[in-house]
């Protein structure tokens, strides 16, 4: 509710409905056994309610998603060995097929602790883009490392370019943009927020390093295609209302 540049954002207007309850209703069309927001404002308790979406309070003072997931987990007394998927409030485009990959992908792989996506980079501005985070994969697509640099780097790139503004290509095989979309094991979320920050989650200022950096693996499920946007400024809500409503 406090987003500096577009506040109440979570109770914006998206053709008739706040964007958490599009959120939610995006999030009913995949395989969940449920789908659950976890809040800490009553404002948005109360927008879930009035709309049949099932909703938790949580404190206030988390300092991070992970921190509000493993309390939301609590209140809904879910088992260690379960699996649950978090979806961004701000994601009222969010495919469904995405979802049910990410849960699916880490049933499938007791190696890893969590799951997320990534697709393929095809601008040279997005892989410049420190905004747009990165992900190099091992050979069974488990996440070696996330970067808001461009990864991986190829030998030639600095003669093409370089990091001065001047790249004008992007290395083969197609550099990968990591989505925010993350299934974690229940029993690991609770363990998540008592992990020391890591160093190299400060200096990236991405909050699966701490993981990764703790000996936690992500795997990683790639989607052929780039997410729906999301709702960051007004400019965004503007174009998801346009796009919905054509939807609708």
């Amino acid at each position: 509710m406090a987003s500096s540049r577009l506040p109440d954002k979570p109770l914006a207007d998206i053709a008739g409905l706040p964007m958490v309850v599009r959120v939610a209703q995006r999030a009913q069309r995949s395989g969940a056994t449920r789908v659950v927001v976890a809040a800490d404002d009553a404002r948005i308790v109360s927008a879930c309610q009035a709309h049949q979406i099932e909703v938790v309070l949580t404190r206030t003072d988390h300092p991070s998603g992970s921190d509000r997931l493993a309390e939301a987990c609590d209140l809904l007394n879910l088992q260690d060995s379960e699996v649950v998927v978090n979806v961004q409030g701000d994601e009222p485009l969010i495919d469904p097929a995405s979802i049910d990959a990410a849960a699916q992908l880490l049933q499938t792989r007791p190696d890893c602790s969590m799951s997320t996506l990534a697709h393929a980079i095809d601008t040279v501005a997005d892989f410049a883009n420190p905004n747009v985070v990165k992900v190099v994969l091992d050979a069974r697509n488990t996440a070696l490392y996330f970067s808001r640099a461009p990864i991986a780097w190829w030998r030639d790139g600095f003669a093409n370019g370089g990091l001065t503004g001047g790249l004008t290509a992007l290395p083969t095989p197609a550099p990968l943009r990591h989505v925010g979309l993350y299934g974690y094991r229940v029993g690991f979320l609770r363990q998540f927020p008592k992990l020391a920050q890591a160093p190299i989650e400060v200096t990236e200022s991405l909050e699966q390093l701490r993981a990764m950096w703790h000996g936690h693996r992500i795997a990683v499920h790639i989607i052929d295609h780039s997410p729906g946007p999301g709702v960051d400024t007004p400019e965004d809500l503007s174009r998801v209302r346009v796009l919905l409503s054509a939807d609708a």
